[in-house]
């Protein structure tokens, strides 16, 4: 049986935590861009929804990394570790369909 869908309220904190999640886990100052977003996936092996965020720290390049789960589920520990802040970079020409 699948859960009942968050209200507006409680799907806007969720994406509040995970900004501030991201902030916090790769240290990133105020001024950096952070995107988070859900979405469909309709690829076979998928999850029905998943959760990307992309941040652009000013005068860096833009990282990219998904959460294979709704954003009203994700926890702290699904983010990538901090230390792996140089591989979410999203490469010159990357056909990035999402951001």
């Amino acid at each position: 049986m699948q859960a009942a869908p968050a209200s507006p309220s409680e799907r806007d904190k969720a994406f509040r935590r995970v900004r501030e999640w991201t902030r916090a886990r790769f240290t990133l100052p105020d001024a950096t861009t952070i995107l988070v977003s859900e979405m469909a996936c309709a690829l076979p092996g998928c999850p029905p929804l998943e959760t990307h965020v992309l941040f652009l720290p000013p005068g860096a390049k833009r990282h990219h990394f998904k959460l294979f789960k709704p954003i009203g589920e994700v926890l702290p520990e699904d983010l990538p570790y901090g230390w792996l802040k140089d591989t979410l970079v999203v490469p010159e020409g990357a056909g990035c369909d999402c951001c």
